[in-house]
């Protein structure tokens, strides 16, 4: 990537490395763009340009962490109810975003995917994605994955109407519907479930984003709003994630217990 992280940045990312685990799929509700634009003035559109630009910070900084999947909530399909124009704008900027970054995604080894109802996206937007998919489809370093007219609700209709479809046409049982069979008919199917999941702007909801993916994420909140977000609160975030205990309905002793029979078996 363009380097935009500082020498502390690249500190304070040893650091965090060297302290626990990184996750290996961080989910970002990336909100406050227009909230950030009201504050200094400026219309809304303004916020979503600044929001790009820690889009970049945050990719980079992902990239150097180790992480190896970085879904990004960028555009879901109840944003389409809002004002004709911002709408518009939006669709203008993703474009134009595709078109200044897929080189630099492709240069730095970073594959570029997305979830969602593509059938809704403009033309435009569709081009310049299938271009972007095509040109960093081999990459293995991470895989920066789009959210773009994405719903949680959509996407687990449209797997349950083909499980469904399946059910009827003979080849599959009800019985052999489970939930792995669920995960594979996701858009999500090619990745992990997120470790955790982080939502700029302060605001406590998770607003239809990957609601079958993240039944056992961490979930870090923050005030700042994703214009104003760096590199230093995408730490915090994660070391918040190594200070908790992940235990997936179990209680911490069974916990401890597992970690005990691992390290007398090593």
């Amino acid at each position: 990537m363009k380097k935009i992280l500082s020498d502390k940045d690249f500190k304070n990312i040893e650091e965090v490395k060297n302290s626990g685990v990184i996750p290996k799929h961080i989910a970002i509700i990336m909100d406050g763009n227009g909230r950030w634009a009201k504050m200094h003035g400026l219309p809304r559109v303004a916020g979503h340009k600044k929001g790009v630009k820690t889009v970049r910070e945050i990719v980079e900084a992902c990239v150097n962490l180790g992480v190896k999947y970085l879904t990004l909530y960028t555009f879901s399909t109840e944003n389409w109810q809002r004002p004709k124009n911002e709408v518009s704008t939006l669709m203008r900027l993703i474009v134009k975003s595709l078109k200044d970054e897929t080189d630099e995604l492709h240069k730095n080894n970073i594959k570029l995917t997305s979830i969602g109802n593509s059938d809704m996206l403009p033309i435009e937007v569709k081009e310049e994605l299938e271009e972007a998919f095509e040109k960093t489809k081999m990459n293995t370093k991470m895989t920066l994955n789009l959210a773009l007219s994405y719903s949680g609700r959509w996407e687990l209709t449209n797997a349950f109407k083909l499980i469904a479809q399946n059910v009827k046409n003979g080849s599959l049982e009800i019985e052999n519907i489970t939930e792995d069979l669920v995960s594979k008919s996701l858009n999500t199917s090619e990745m992990p479930d997120p470790e955790l999941v982080i939502r700029s702007g302060g605001e406590m909801r998770i607003s239809n984003f990957l609601l079958w993916q993240i039944a056992y994420s961490e979930i870090y909140v923050t005030q700042i709003l994703w214009p104003k977000f760096k590199t230093s609160n995408l730490i915090e975030a994660i070391n918040e994630f190594q200070r908790r205990e992940r235990r997936f309905g179990l209680v911490s002793e069974q916990i401890n217990d597992d970690k005990k029979k691992i390290g007398e078996n090593d």
